[in-house]
């Protein structure tokens, strides 16, 4: 599924030195590297204020933690992701509300969001999923409408573009009120461990963000909130900056390679669906998912194992169907998303020569 050892390989001097230099500075933990990362980063994004931490996990708790909600208040998410933004709303007492998605783009269904407001809703996380933004201009104009909070779950689309319709054009996570990034290694922009951000544009906001993320410290040993500690180390940092002058060539490698499988796929739309484009938001596929038709997807696996092409499925439960939660919330969507999805391999260093063995293969199941 993954070449993040072929990735490293292209750059394993910068990194080597990159690591050299907090190894001999001595500066683990908010060393330089933090600073200057956080900077660059703002750059890349265009995001007023970045605040590093510890991963994403801990970037959508410290967001709802820094925005003040409170036990009780309702937070909409998507049925159909990771389970990372809705262990975060329960962690803090929150009732996590369930949208379901988009069949096509596997997205939060916007036209469903309205209805699922009440007096005690506050916030709303969209996750931009698989490396696609979430419809994000119909959120921002039922925020306002109802005086909503928007916190972009952005783990998986770094460098993604979306287009309102007046132009302007901004990247995933610096639309809402806060962004939340992860650095997993997986992702688009991966270090060698956990690390996460958060993106915003508002002075106070960042700065209640860097203060909760630092045991609520105003200054050093003066706590004026409860907080947490999250940090991203130095190295990671360190890392960090030197892969984020290469970001922008590994989502257009990824993007190469998702027009390949699209390509030649198109053609079996009997059997699988490939992903489906919007007109508002560029793809920078961390996952290239498809849905498998017909309730053909684990024999499809198995063909695939048995001829050396790995897989995955994101994700085989939908987060309502979960045993922790038992909500019995119905998102027809997303439960028949999780009985269909599986995940082609993506990455950086694929080659035409494994682009072409592996489409071959799965024409060969089909046909």
């Amino acid at each position: 599924m993954l070449d993040l050892a072929g990735q490293c390989r292209k750059i394993q001097p910068e990194i080597d030195e990159a690591i050299r230099q907090v190894i001999e500075s001595s500066a683990f933990i908010n060393g330089p590297a933090v600073a200057r990362f956080a900077e660059e980063l703002s750059a890349y994004t265009g995001a007023a204020f970045v605040i590093p931490c510890g991963n994403c996990t801990d970037a959508l708790q410290i967001s709802l933690m820094a925005l003040g909600l409170k036990p009780g208040d309702e937070v909409i998410v998507p049925a159909f992701t990771y389970i990372a933004a809705v262990e975060a709303t329960l962690l803090l007492g929150l009732k996590p509300v369930f949208v379901d998605v988009d069949p096509g783009t596997y997205n939060m269904d916007v036209t469903q969001v309205e209805s699922l407001i009440t007096s005690k809703t506050k916030a709303i996380i969209p996750v931009h999923l698989f490396g696609q933004s979430a419809d994000m201009e119909s959120l921002l104009k039922i925020a306002a409408k109802h005086n909503l909070q928007i916190i972009e779950d952005n783990a998986q689309s770094i460098g993604a573009i979306y287009s309102f319709s007046d132009g302007v054009q901004k990247q995933c996570g610096t639309m809402g009120t806060v962004g939340c990034l992860s650095f997993f290694p997986s992702k688009n922009l991966g270090c060698f461990g956990d690390g996460g951000a958060m993106l915003t544009n508002d002075p106070d906001l960042a700065l209640r963000l860097k203060m909760t993320a630092s045991h609520g410290q105003s200054a050093k040993y003066r706590h004026e909130i409860v907080g947490c500690n999250s940090r991203l180390d130095t190295i990671q940092a360190a890392i960090l900056r030197v892969k984020l002058q290469y970001l922008d060539e590994y989502n257009s490698d990824r993007k190469q390679a998702a027009r390949y499988y699209s390509e030649h796929l198109k053609d079996l739309e009997e059997h699988l669906q490939i992903p489906v484009g919007t007109p508002y938001s560029t793809q920078v596929y961390n996952q290239y998912t498809i849905q498998i038709k017909k309730g053909r997807r684990d024999a499809f696996r198995t063909y695939l194992q048995e001829k050396g092409i790995p897989t995955m499925i994101y994700y085989p439960l939908s987060v309502p169907e979960q045993p922790v939660f038992s909500l019995g919330t119905t998102c027809p969507v997303s439960a028949s998303l999780a009985s269909s999805v599986v995940s082609l391999p993506m990455h950086t260093e694929l080659d035409e020569e494994q682009l072409n063995y592996i489409t071959t293969q799965i024409k060969s199941f089909f046909t």
